[in-house]
């Protein structure tokens, strides 16, 4: 990792917790001493509850909502805006989860739609993208259906004269296959991507490639976060089931004293 692009550990709650079991797991992650910049995703009933912890204990932990609407306020039931994640005083969203993509049908174009309005509205953005087992082992279309995805978010920003806004981005790349199942990319496998990432970065300029963030995801554990993090091009982690226990997520947070 370049020493210009500051270690970035994303914990996303899904929809685990409770509230008792939220209010003793945010405060040891906002007591926790890193270098590491750490955003936590807790589902939306909780995120004032978990703004609120963070800001108790006067730690620069984040907060971030896991998916925004999309829309402006209006007549949109059960859907949460840009808007109201700003008004609780909350500065990230993530984007394009494959859980999105897939259990709720959401398409490039939706997620590029979405990505676009979180940055007009002033939020900064944890992008999701990343390949199937189908697509990577069979079709061999890893790079294809990777920079697919990041490419229709890159087009509708330049559509909103938005380009300058890859600075509000964190890219996560999370190979479908291995979110939530034990299995995990190979470190070199995890690297690959990530260079061919940064490589179609370049794309749009080298200094957007040099600056943008790209996080693993997928698994990811104290096993093999330390050996993750030293690789060249993985600048975090997006964690999911291993952030909702502090023994195992705290660890992986400690790797980013291994990063380049």
């Amino acid at each position: 990792m370049a020493p210009t692009r500051t270690f970035f550990i994303g914990g996303n709650f899904k929809s685990n917790l409770n509230k008792d079991s939220l209010k003793e797991l945010v405060p040891v992650i906002a007591k926790h001493q890193t270098a590491a910049d750490v955003v936590i995703a807790p589902p939306a009933l909780y995120l004032l509850e978990a703004q609120s912890i963070v800001e108790a204990n006067n730690s620069k932990v984040k907060v971030a909502a896991q998916n925004i609407s999309g829309k402006s306020l209006g007549a949109y039931t059960g859907e949460i805006a840009a808007e109201h994640v700003l008004d609780a005083g909350i500065e990230w969203t993530l984007l394009g989860h494959s859980e999105r993509r897939s259990i709720y049908c959401e398409s490039d174009e939706v997620v590029a739609a979405k990505t676009v309005d979180a940055l007009q509205k002033g939020l900064s953005v944890i992008l999701c993208c990343g390949e199937t087992e189908h697509q990577r082992f069979v079709e061999n279309r890893t790079k294809e259906v990777v920079t697919g995805q990041l490419g229709a978010v890159h087009k509708a920003l330049e559509a909103a004269n938005l380009v300058d806004k890859w600075s509000k981005i964190v890219i996560a790349y999370e190979p479908v296959w291995a979110i939530g199942t034990g299995k995990t990319a190979s470190t070199q496998q995890a690297q690959d991507t990530h260079l061919e990432i940064r490589n179609w970065l370049t794309t749009i300029s080298q200094s957007v490639a040099d600056a943008t963030r790209i996080l693993y995801g997928g698994s990811v554990s104290a096993a093999n976060s330390d050996e993750l993090a030293k690789q060249a091009d993985i600048d975090g982690f997006l964690v999911g089931g291993a952030s909702l226990s502090a023994q195992k997520f705290l660890p992986i947070i400690d790797s980013a004293k291994y990063s380049q």
